[in-house]
């Protein structure tokens, strides 16, 4: 019988985070990292498919997250991933907070269950709050006369905008026409609106 794998799952939203801080004890476990928003769905995500075959395999032990906005920043998803590894007999260890979703037994930790739900709660609220502040950020600045909205894109803003890590690599995706617009969101972590911009400019720069 094969030996199981720990494996530590480590996120960031965007390619210019460091997911240093996440990969400190990472010499106990098979690393697994993922640039992507906390709002995709756990299991939409690229490597935490990855992480689902080898689940399907019969292969992971335990999986580790440094923390719990980490696995997701939706409380439903959040819920639904947990009970999805708690349904294997496999627990997920939440580094920082120092939970673990089930015991040396295999049983569910009520106590972890509800300091869970009240974290996940907290890490929905956190990016609701960020994004409000961003609105008003904008709203504030409109009534001020300060904020103009997006200029016309001069040839120099297109490559700077081509040019940002996550656009480039969505670009390659396009470029290659095997993928729809929806898959690639996925993979590449932006937005679809984003992404129909990306390939009008990209295919008039080829041109």
């Amino acid at each position: 019988m094969n030996k199981k794998i720990k494996i530590l799952y480590a996120r960031v939203s965007t390619s210019e985070q460091n997911l240093e801080r996440q990969t400190i004890d990472s010499e106990r476990y098979l690393l697994k990292e993922e640039t992507c928003s906390g709002a995709i769905p756990f299991f939409e995500r690229p490597v935490a498919r990855e992480i689902l075959k080898l689940v399907n395999k019969g292969e992971v032990e335990e999986l580790a997250v440094t923390s719990l906005d980490r696995l997701s920043r939706d409380l439903s998803d959040l819920l639904k991933t947990v009970k999805f590894f708690n349904e294997r007999k496999i627990p997920i260890h939440f580094i920082s907070q120092g939970i673990r979703t089930l015991d040396a037994n295999g049983n569910e930790n009520p106590i972890g269950t509800l300091i869970i739900q009240v974290l996940g709660i907290i890490a929905q609220m956190e990016r609701s709050v960020l994004l409000e502040r961003q609105k008003q950020g904008i709203l504030i600045a409109k009534t001020k006369g300060v904020y103009k909205g997006r200029k016309s894109d001069t040839k120099e803003d297109v490559v700077k905008f081509l040019s940002k890590p996550k656009n480039k690599a969505a670009l390659e995706y396009i470029k290659k026409g095997n993928l729809k617009l929806k898959e690639i969101s996925i993979l590449s972590g932006v937005h679809i609106n984003t992404l129909t911009k990306i390939k009008k400019l990209g295919l008039q720069n080829a041109a």
